[in-house]
């Protein structure tokens, strides 16, 4: 039975593009369709569940840290002008009255010709002002021997000598890491107010496909781009919601597009074929603000709104589906989170090992491998030679108005 050629405003199969936007023209749209972070609501969280959260508010310590003197150094709490002109060869003489350990201090005042045995963390003993270190002494019964100097407040940590009361510690819109966490524990904060993570929604359709971590069979192929998206949304602060596979039947995906997320990434049936679906029922359902743009790989993706969320229209083709993520959806799903928008790929700066030829009037996503300091191009083209991302080390983009670069230009790569 011959296609339909009978086709609605929205529909664009087997007609291809009639133009594509540019790759500056889609970040716009995404700037401005995409909300602040201020916009989400927030959650109070768990702060030992807060780790690569975005604060939602500034942390102010209500408490000194330390909140007392203390040691540093395990060795003898006295007072430090005592210990003057001491050496090994001019030993000084102090009794040792007793032993402070951490969390226990030591109740009496500390006097002339005293000592008092310490451990690091304990609290510094009245009368003392600063700690001889245990392998400057030498004990003879209940006699300390001290062979060294030391200068008041030598290892002794003072009050809030780490976080003083009232200091903001931790500002609105960090990324909370490891050592913050710590942070915040050091001054008793249990729970703390975060951004809400966006709900991502895949849509991942394909009658050929299988599920991920089954075999490829006879001329059906495993889902790659599925768990690839979800670990990208992870990466970049999303919320995962993958219910799986949708077949490509218009009602299934209609139904898919309707359910709750913030955002929705549909990988597959968004280009112009004849089983491409996607696009006609995201112009019926909502919108459509662009579909084809001007980059190799990746020019069927599109983008648009359905119910006020931001939908993006990824290529199947898996290179196709990470460089779209990357550019765009990825863009959106930081922004929302309270993350920068930019990518989170370190920076190089090495020179190619051969020319890299592109196109002028579309922005190309090249991988490519480094070997000391020079890139080797691998790939433009191949979009779905997925493995070619796994053996670059990152990638270079070469803008619109380029031709490429030459041999031993200097180029920036884009760290996998």
């Amino acid at each position: 039975m011959p296609p339909n050629t009978e086709h609605s405003p929205t529909d664009v199969r087997m007609r291809g593009f009639t133009n594509r936007a540019t790759v500056e023209a889609a970040l716009a749209w995404i700037d401005s369709a995409t909300p602040a972070f201020e916009r989400l609501e927030t959650e109070v969280v768990s702060a030992i569940k807060a780790t690569t959260r975005i604060l939602a508010q500034d942390v102010t310590s209500t408490v000194d840290v330390p909140s007392f003197a203390r040691s540093m150094m395990d060795g003898f709490a006295l007072r430090s002008e005592e210990t003057h002109g001491a050496s090994s060869y001019n030993r000084l003489t102090f009794k040792v009255i007793g032993t402070c350990l951490p969390g226990i201090p030591y109740s009496a005042t500390i006097e002339t010709g005293q000592a008092v045995r310490i451990m690091t963390g304990a609290p510094l003993p009245t009368g003392a002002d600063a700690v001889l270190p245990v392998e400057n002494t030498e004990l003879d019964g209940g006699t300390m021997l001290c062979l060294g100097e030391v200068s008041s407040g030598k290892h002794v940590g003072t009050i809030g000598e780490d976080i003083r009361n009232g200091d903001v510690v931790l500002q609105k819109g960090r990324l909370l890491r490891p050592q913050d966490i710590g942070v915040l524990s050091s001054i008793g904060v249990s729970s703390v107010s975060v951004i809400r993570r966006p709900r991502v929604r895949i849509l991942i359709t394909g009658n050929e496909l299988l599920p991920s971590g089954t075999a490829p069979a006879g001329y059906q192929i495993a889902d790659a781009n599925g768990p690839m998206l979800a670990a990208l949304i992870e990466r970049d602060g999303g919320e995962v919601i993958f219910p799986g596979i949708v077949r490509d039947e218009p009602d299934a995906i209609r139904q898919a597009l309707l359910e709750p997320a913030e955002v929705v990434l549909v990988s597959g049936g968004s280009s112009v074929g004849q089983e491409d679906f996607a696009p006609k029922l995201l112009g019926e359902l909502g919108e459509i603000a662009i579909h084809g743009i001007a980059m190799r790989p990746s020019s069927p993706t599109g983008m648009g709104r359905l119910q006020g969320r931001p939908v993006f229209l990824l290529p199947g083709n898996p290179v196709s589906c990470l460089c779209a993520y990357d550019f765009f959806a990825g863009r959106a799903i930081r922004a929302m989170g309270g993350r920068p928008r930019d990518w989170p790929y370190r920076q190089v700066l090495v020179r190619l090992a051969r020319k890299l030829v592109s196109t002028v009037g579309r922005v190309d996503y090249a991988r490519v491998q480094i070997h000391g300091n020079e890139a080797t191009p691998m790939a433009i083209g191949g979009a779905s030679i997925l493995s070619s991302t796994t053996r670059s080390d990152g990638f270079v983009v070469v803008p619109s108005d380029s031709e490429g670069y030459p041999e031993g230009a200097e180029v920036e790569v884009f760290l996998y």
